[in-house]
């Protein structure tokens, strides 16, 4: 009976212990909800037809804040995957000389590989790199004569801190570079690209499950 009593208790707190290193563990999950500025490029290559001799900065692609979701998954402490998503964003265009000249929406999905230097710190900086897809829709130019490609591939950079509330709430600082550009098509013919390639600057809050 000593020897069964023994076992049971040595068993109780081996489970006691694995439980507690366990709920120690932080989930491998974080989300964050910032509020972004998006300060377009703006520029565009030499033009042809109704948009010919105009220079590299005349066409121009409003900026705006949005609101910005993303979701994280941790592989280990310092390296982490996340996808950053918004809802289609209204851009009005506009072009030196002939001022408004029609509107477009973008939906920019993106995800980056990120490494954070200091995970366990209450200050954590990381960076990261990676890929950005865009869907263009809705485009209203030169009153119907113009179009956008629909879609966009390209690069994404990042640079950011987290500053730790407590264990699972954080106030998030990031910004990134994307790489977003398209052909001004006239008639299906390609006469001009638009390079947006927007500065997003974000502030907002993590929440670490």
């Amino acid at each position: 009976m000593k020897k069964t009593i023994l076992a049971a208790a040595l068993a109780a707190s081996a489970f006691g212990l694995v439980s507690t290193q366990a709920s120690a563990q932080q989930s491998p999950w974080q989300i964050r909800a910032r509020a972004v500025h998006i300060d377009t490029a703006g520029k565009s290559a030499a033009g042809s037809g109704a948009l010919a001799g105009l220079p590299a900065d005349a066409i121009s692609v409003s900026s705006k804040t949005i609101p910005e979701v993303d979701i994280s998954y941790f592989f280990n402490p310092n390296l982490a995957a996340e996808l950053i998503l918004t809802y289609p964003q209204k851009h009005d265009v506009s072009v030196s000389g002939l001022g408004r000249i029609g509107s477009f929406k973008h939906l920019p999905p993106t995800l980056t590989l990120q490494y954070h230097f200091t995970p366990a710190a209450q200050i954590s900086p990381y960076v990261g790199a990676g890929v950005n897809y865009t869907r263009i829709s809705s485009v209203k130019l030169l009153n119907g004569t113009a179009d956008l490609e629909s879609h966009s591939f390209g690069l994404a950079l990042q640079a950011g801190v987290d500053f730790r509330i407590d264990k699972n709430w954080s106030l998030n600082f990031d910004v990134k570079k994307v790489q977003i550009r398209s052909d001004v098509l006239v008639g299906g013919t390609a006469v001009s690209k638009v390079k947006v390639d927007p500065v997003l600057i974000g502030v907002g809050l993590g929440y670490r499950f």
